[in-house]
């Protein structure tokens, strides 16, 4: 099993946790997303526990990597965001299972096993947000999970322009040019509805892609 979360407390804690069990085993530890996904590489776990905000890459990003590197790695999503919009993002990220840190001590074991069985796991709350939205999109004639509001790639830019980076040094880290970087914010704004840097970044913060 491999552990990511930057908090290095909350990773100590968690796999007290998960080490007192005889049929589950904590191989790797991760800081970041991106770490995480090198570790799963190299480790090639069963299972990725990721916390939603991590520096460098989300624990959602960190997920759609893993499935498609190694594919064979289920992933559960720990968190402390009891969100709708993470929660569906996490499912469609391929997470099988979506556990709050407030209810670790109860839930996460089982979800892990549940996991390794290859059966989702939602805590209460997710699953009554999982009705709301099937029933509400149902009467409205429709099917499937929502469309999201930003491609992967403005995810991408949105996550470095809100933690302060210049469109050149985003340039620089995606290998892009700089009016790629300024036509994909411009395109964020216009989708979002929002006016300036300061409101992406209020709505990355809400997103989860970097933490208050």
């Amino acid at each position: 099993m491999l552990l990511a979360d930057d908090h290095a407390l909350v990773r100590r804690g968690v796999r007290l946790i998960l080490d007192g069990e005889p049929d589950l085993t904590v191989v790797a530890e991760a800081g970041d997303g991106a770490d995480a996904v090198e570790q799963a590489r190299a480790h090639r776990p069963d299972l990725a526990v990721l916390d939603i905000a991590m520096p460098r890459m989300t624990g959602l990003q960190a997920a759609r990597e893993l499935s498609r590197v190694t594919p064979e790695t289920r992933v559960l999503m720990l968190t402390m965001y009891d969100n709708e919009e993470f929660f569906f993002e996490a499912l469609k990220a391929g997470a099988s299972g979506y556990v709050l840190k407030s209810l670790a001590d109860r839930d996460l074991l089982e979800a892990c096993r549940a996991a390794m069985r290859d059966e989702p796991f939602l805590y209460p709350g997710a699953a009554g947000a999982l009705i709301r939205n099937y029933l509400d999109r149902a009467g409205r004639g429709e099917a499937g999970l929502p469309e999201r509001a930003i491609t992967h790639r403005e995810e991408e830019i949105l996550k470095l322009v809100a933690e302060g980076h210049s469109s050149k040094e985003i340039a620089g880290l995606l290998v892009i040019s700089v009016k790629t970087v300024e036509r994909h914010r411009a395109n964020m704004l216009h989708k979002l509805g929002l006016k300036d840097r300061l409101e992406l970044t209020r709505y990355a913060i809400r997103a989860g892609l970097i933490e208050p």
